[in-house]
């Protein structure tokens, strides 16, 4: 790709671009409650899948996690239902309304600042269907 720098390992006569990981922000999306339901006792980091033209964000596979950006807090129950659902895209779309890509950006922006991810959990909270 001329004038773009990629970096990642060579599979076939693609690219594929090293995934990045923070445990710090990770330690930070498991203490915030769950975005779907405000659960703070058991929240897990939940990795968005789902593809993102907006942002150039490539979909990952069975396998292949994303980004540590793109992970929300979500408690146990509501992360397994996230992976059994099939389609991602809808399913964040039919159960809560929320656009998770923003929400993982939003909280990768304030990644170690407790008091403004749960501000950006509670207005998730509140716009949900």
């Amino acid at each position: 790709m001329a004038g773009r720098c990629q970096i990642g390992q060579a599979t076939g006569d693609k690219l594929r671009t090293a995934r990045r990981h923070d445990n710090a922000h990770l330690d930070f999306i498991r203490s915030l409650p769950c975005i779907r339901c405000g659960n703070d006792i058991e929240t897990e980091a939940c990795h968005i899948r789902m593809a993102d033209a907006r942002i150039a964000k490539p979909i990952t596979g069975v396998g292949i996690r994303p980004d540590d950006r793109f992970v929300l807090p979500m408690c146990g129950k509501h992360h397994r239902e996230q992976h059994a659902a099939g389609n991602e895209r809808q399913f964040w779309q039919v159960t809560s309304g929320l656009d998770p890509i923003i929400y993982a950006l939003a909280l990768h922006s304030v990644t170690g600042d407790f008091r403004a991810g749960t501000e950006i959990i509670q207005a998730a909270l509140r716009l949900q269907r």
